[in-house]
């Protein structure tokens, strides 16, 4: 039974999450907010939504890159290096991102009578991202439910997953993840040092997949 929406970045865990519930996704929303990856990420989930045959839309949201501020979407040299932790990947928060993601995503969930709107946070960003948390997952499906004809609610199965336990459930899924994005820096091939890149290798080297991703460094 196809009863979900999934917001989807052309991330690892994003489209994990895809593979996963690919028999219940009605379709798949990417957001293009101007940050330094959308250009690299998007094109990917497309790639994917295509392979597995499940619709494909990218919504613009140009107001965030006009009223938001964050390392994100102020050009690759704001990304931080080093390791994905909350002192150092602070600049990267986007003000309440996901919030507005799952708001639209929930919208188009309602019209299209569906029951669950999905997203694939997992454990490593809750010290980091507040609209990644637990609590956060809980509060907002209530609120999703409250202001729907569907009483929708956020499926969100990673929240208190690693990384590495998302990619082992990649590997089982069979899913290449060089066609995957994680740099925060959006440059022609992963720069290796930003958080991401090195939370990306770590993940991969935990979960005893070959990473075949190219590196700067």
């Amino acid at each position: 039974m196809k009863d979900c929406i999934i917001i989807l970045s052309g991330g690892m865990d994003s489209t994990t999450l895809l593979y996963e519930y690919q028999d219940r996704i009605l379709k798949a929303i990417s957001f293009h907010y101007g940050s330094n990856h959308n250009d690299k990420e998007i094109p990917l989930a497309e790639y994917h939504c295509q392979k597995l045959g499940i619709p494909h839309h990218t919504i613009r949201l140009d107001f965030i890159k006009e009223y938001l501020h964050s390392s994100l979407i102020e050009g690759d040299d704001a990304i931080p290096e080093g390791n994905y932790d909350e002192e150092n990947m602070k600049s990267t928060v986007v003000p309440f991102r996901n919030g507005i993601m799952l708001s639209i995503a929930t919208g188009i969930a309602d019209d299209v009578k569906a029951k669950y709107v999905m997203m694939a946070n997992h454990g490593g960003d809750h010290t980091i991202y507040p609209d990644c948390t637990p609590s956060f997952v809980e509060n907002m499906s209530k609120a999703m439910s409250a202001g729907t004809y569907q009483n929708i609610t956020l499926l969100a199965p990673y929240t208190n997953l690693t990384k590495a336990d998302i990619a082992r459930r990649g590997a089982q899924l069979g899913i290449d993840y060089s066609q995957t994005w994680s740099c925060y820096r959006g440059g022609e091939i992963h720069c290796g040092k930003c958080g991401t890149c090195r939370e990306r290798k770590e993940a991969l080297q935990l979960a005893g997949i070959k990473d075949n991703t190219p590196y700067q460094h």
